[in-house]
């Protein structure tokens, strides 16, 4: 199913509406609202099926394909169609270069504080930019009240035009959401969901070499560097997208 999204379309992919198809609609702006962008991996498109409202804020906001599972799935169905695979991990650089080139403020939220201030230290030096960043103390979401406030209070001083959130997936998506008129009043242009991209800007974990990524074995790789329960059950919860896209794409 096609509609049209400012100057690009929007196709129904796992049940969910997907309008990143390449850069250029991720740049997009229509209007002055705030540019919410989500890179829908394997795992969140499996999440979404069984969450309404994360499902509502993929569809409402501007979802790219992220890993290579599903941008094959995808192209198996929409042969036609142009579409390039979105991540966190690559637009960041992207979006690194828009602020050179267009003297705007970025900030990155989450992630290790390792993770998050070696990257604004790199990403400083490679691009020339202003660039901060903050790594709050870990909680599950919704954060205390102390916390938020924390958050918000270090982004507004900062006053970015283009923010990266790395909380994790579902987490990060729901607060972005939550703060959303908050952000855009402050002149935020761009909040982009990243994960772990800080962990590989950083150089803390390596990024799969580029054949693994081809394969779609990113998640493989990154469990063999860090082997950790939590790891294998997102393994089995991203392998649930074949299911997905047969209930969906297939018998449909």
């Amino acid at each position: 199913m096609f509609a049209m999204y400012g100057t690009c379309a929007i196709i129904e992919f796992c049940n969910l509406k997907f309008k990143g198809f390449n850069k250029e609609n991720v740049f997009y702006r229509e209007s002055n609202n705030l540019n919410f962008v989500i890179p829908c991996n394997a795992e969140l498109i499996v999440k979404a099926q069984k969450n309404k409202r994360f499902a509502n804020i993929i569809n409402n906001n501007i979802a790219t394909l992220d890993g290579q599972i599903p941008y094959i799935l995808f192209k198996l169905k929409n042969r036609s169609i142009e579409v390039e695979k979105l991540s966190g991990s690559d637009l960041i650089y992207d979006f690194c270069e828009l602020a050179k080139n267009n003297n705007k403020r970025v900030f990155l939220l989450g992630g290790y504080p390792e993770s998050n201030s070696l990257s604004v230290k790199k990403l400083k030096e490679k691009y020339r930019i202003e660039i901060g960043g903050y790594s709050p103390p870990y909680e599950p979401y919704p954060f205390s009240e102390k916390n938020n406030k924390t958050i918000l209070e270090k982004i507004v001083k900062f006053k970015p035009h283009i923010l990266f959130v790395g909380f994790g997936a579902i987490k990060q998506e729901f607060w972005i959401d939550d703060n959303k008129n908050l952000l855009q009043s402050i002149g935020i242009e761009y909040a982009i969901c990243c994960g772990g991209t800080f962990d590989f800007v950083s150089g803390r974990i390596k990024r799969a070499p580029k054949f693994i990524q081809k394969i779609g074995l990113e998640g493989v790789w990154r469990l063999i560097l860090e082997p950790k329960w939590f790891r294998v059950k997102r393994l089995i919860e991203s392998s649930k997208i074949f299911g997905c896209f047969i209930k969906y794409e297939v018998l449909r």
